[in-house]
C-alpha cells in the first residue's frame, strides 16, 4: 500500500507498507517512510520505520505519531514535516486515498450568477462528482449582486440586520455548509469551490482536510508575494489579518464527494459590512482584536493587482500543480441548479430554517 501526504506549507511525506494478519489482528509490516523533508540525524528515518513496524493497522494517526515520538533519539530535528504527518500518510495508505494528480481536473468559470444560483450550483456539481458523472471541479464564482451568505446552522436574525441588508440592496442566502457569515460585494470578493471525490481526503481528519484542500491556494498567494497560512479551523490568514474563510459539506453518492468552498476578501467596505452583519463580542473574543474591521486584510492592498489578475494567477497555480482543463456547467446541470435555486435557496423556509 502507498500513501502520500503534503504537509500544508511544508513537505511531502510518502509511506509504503503492507498489512499482515496476526492473532491479535492486522498489523503494519515492511513500513518505509520517505519524502522531501529534512531530518537530523539521518539514522532517525530508520527509527521512524521501526516505530511503525508491527503497529495495529487500526491505530489512529495521533497514536502512530506517539509511537514515533517515543522512538526518536533526543535532539531529533524534523523540518517540513512531523510525526503526526507520518501518521496521516499511514492512514491515507491504509484507506487507499487518491492524490490530486490522479484526476483530470476541470475549471468552471462563467459569468455572474445570482446568489441563490451559486448555492444551488455548489450542491448540484458536487452531487455530480459524487455520482461519477463529473470530474473533480474547481469553480470560480462571479457574483451577480451583493449578498450575505450565512452558514447552514446559523441563526438568521442573530447574524443579519434585515433592515440594513434591504437598505443596501443585499440578498441573504443560506448555504449547505456550516461556518460563519460571509459579506459579499461582486467586485470585492473572490470565491471558489472545489468539488472533489471523497477518496482525495481519505485518511484525513475533518480538520486536516481543510488544510490539505487549502494548501494550493497558499502556494498561489505566496507566488503573489502574500505570506499566508492556514489558521485552524477554517481561515486563511496573514500577519495583517484574515483574508479568507473556508467551509465544507460532505455529500453521499456512489463513493461520496466533498464540497470545499472559500471566500476571499479582495477589497471590503468595512462600514457597510458592520452595518449589515451582527458581529458580536463573543465571536471577536478569540480573534485577538477588538475591532471586526481589523480582522480582514484585503488582497487588493497586499498584492497591488487587479481582481482579475489575482484570479488568473490562482488558476494558473492550480493548473501548474495538478493540471486543469477548461470546462463549463452542462445544460442539464444548470437546469437542475435553477430549479433548486428557486425551490430551495430562494425560499424563506430554507433561509430562515434557523430563525
Amino acid at each position: 500500500m502507498h500513501g502520500e501526504y503534503k504537509v500544508p506549507g511544508g513537505k511531502l511525506v510518502v509511506v509504503d507498507l503492507e498489512v499482515e494478519p496476526s492473532p491479535q489482528g492486522d498489523v503494519l509490516r515492511g513500513v518505509r517512510v520517505a519524502g522531501d523533508f529534512f531530518l537530523e540525524p539521518d539514522e532517525a528515518i530508520l527509527d521512524i520505520d521501526r516505530a511503525l513496524e508491527g503497529a495495529p493497522a487500526d491505530t489512529p494517526a495521533p497514536q502512530l505519531a506517539a509511537r514515533i515520538d517515543a522512538a526518536l533519539p533526543e535532539g531529533t530535528v524534523m523540518f517540513g514535516f512531523s510525526s503526526e504527518a507520518v501518521g496521516i500518510a499511514v492512514r491515507r495508505a491504509l484507506a487507499q486515498a487518491t492524490d490530486w494528480r490522479d484526476y483530470d481536473w476541470e475549471l468552471v468559470h462563467v459569468g455572474p450568477q445570482p446568489p441563490a444560483l451559486h448555492m444551488a450550483l455548489d450542491e448540484v456539481l458536487t452531487a455530480e462528482v459524487a455520482a461519477g458523472r463529473r470530474p473533480p471541479t474547481l469553480r470560480v464564482w462571479e457574483w451577480g449582486s451583493p449578498a450575505v451568505v450565512i452558514g447552514s446552522f446559523q441563526s438568521l436574525r442573530n447574524e443579519v440586520d434585515a433592515e440594513a441588508a434591504e437598505r443596501h440592496g443585499i440578498t441573504v442566502v443560506r448555504r449547505i455548509s456550516g461556518g460563519g457569515a460571509m459579506f459579499i460585494e461582486p467586485g470585492n470578493t473572490i470565491t471558489y469551490s472545489l468539488s472533489v471525490p471523497d477518496a482525495l481526503v481519505q485518511g484525513l481528519s475533518f480538520a486536516d482536510s481543510y488544510a490539505y484542500l487549502d494548501d494550493w491556494v497558499l502556494g498561489a498567494l505566496n507566488d503573489m508575494g502574500v505570506k499566508a497560512w492556514y489558521q485552524p479551523l477554517n481561515d486563511i490568514a496573514t500577519d495583517a489579518g484574515k483574508i479568507a474563510g473556508a467551509a465544507q459539506k460532505r455529500l453521499l453518492g456512489t463513493d461520496g464527494a466533498v464540497l470545499h468552498h472559500v471566500t476571499m476578501a479582495y477589497d471590503i467596505d468595512a462600514d457597510k459590512m458592520l452595518d449589515v452583519l451582527r458581529i458580536g463580542k463573543e465571536k471577536l473574543s478569540d480573534k485577538g482584536t477588538k475591532s471586526a474591521k481589523k480582522r480582514v486584510d484585503p488582497l487588493r492592498r497586499q498584492t497591488g493587482l487587479p481582481r482579475s489578475a489575482v484570479i488568473e494567477k490562482m488558476v494558473a497555480s492550480f493548473r501548474g500543480r495538478y493540471g486543469l482543463a477548461e470546462g463549463t456547467v452542462t445544460p442539464e446541470e444548470m437546469a437542475r441548479a435553477e430549479e433548486l435555486a428557486a425551490a430551495k435557496f430562494s425560499s424563506a423556509e430554507w433561509t430562515a430554517r434557523v430563525p
